[in-house]
């Protein structure tokens, strides 16, 4: 049975709130990209387009390196594509969960998924038992996501010409210790210890590797070892 109003509206509030820490950590990221834009030559329109309609952080920032660098759109395309790869695997894990729902959900719950929404809604939809739920939830989550993005990409490009060398910064650390804060307490048995262990393992070995593909290549290993580990230690249902 469909979520009453009130429910909806609770469920959409839980995902929202439950990304609090993550908008936090994004916000210097999102603001970095934003004066990294203009100090790229974008104009502030493309700059703030590219947060709209691309809403990929790490793609977002290879681009804009990437048109600094004069590199054909081909290849720019190609690149962000390979970085994003990723979102396949967020998007097979959540898709079970999210089973029933119509198109014009899933296009923009799609659209809409990144890093930071995934790793929310791993946790969030263990408390919740209906897509109709997990949905509005997910909604949540991304909405607040995407809003946080653009207002840090616009004002970023606002701060562009007065910040020097904003990548210096390294403010986009921040993004780093909030996913961590967010994955310590899901290491709940050895599978998902095995996981993190391997993708770490992998990303560090793999780090010069062309096109960011070693990160790729960390989460298809990782997600490999998690589920032999499961095989081997499986998990034991409450009873």
């Amino acid at each position: 049975m469909p979520p009453t109003p009130s429910d909806r509206k609770q469920h959409f509030l839980a995902g929202a709130r439950d990304t609090f820490p993550l908008l936090v950590g994004a916000w210097p990221f999102g603001l970095i990209y934003g004066a990294l834009g203009i100090a790229s030559g974008l104009s502030p329109l493309a700059t703030a387009a590219m947060s709209a309609v691309v809403f990929a952080g790490s793609a977002q920032f290879i681009a804009v390196s990437l048109v600094a660098a004069g590199t054909p759109v081909l290849v720019i395309a190609l690149t962000t594509f390979v970085v994003n790869a990723r979102h396949i695997l967020y998007a097979a894990t959540l898709a079970p969960q999210l089973k029933g729902l119509s198109t014009r959900w899933l296009a923009p719950l799609g659209f809409w998924l990144t890093d930071e929404s995934f790793v929310v809604a791993a946790k969030g939809f263990e408390a919740r038992t209906t897509p109709h739920e997990r949905k509005w939830y997910l909604l949540g989550s991304e909405l607040a996501m995407f809003l946080n993005w653009q207002i840090a990409t616009w004002v970023g490009i606002a701060a562009g010409q007065a910040i020097p060398d904003p990548a210096s910064w390294g403010l986009e650390f921040a993004l780093v210790v909030t996913f961590l804060g967010m994955l310590v307490p899901m290491l709940k048995g050895r599978p998902e210890l095995i996981s993190v262990l391997v993708a770490a393992a992998t990303a560090l070995l793999a780090v010069n590797l062309p096109h960011r593909s070693g990160l790729l290549l960390a989460a298809v290993l990782g997600i490999l070892a998690g589920l032999l580990a499961e095989q081997v230690w499986p998990r034991k249902e409450p009873a």
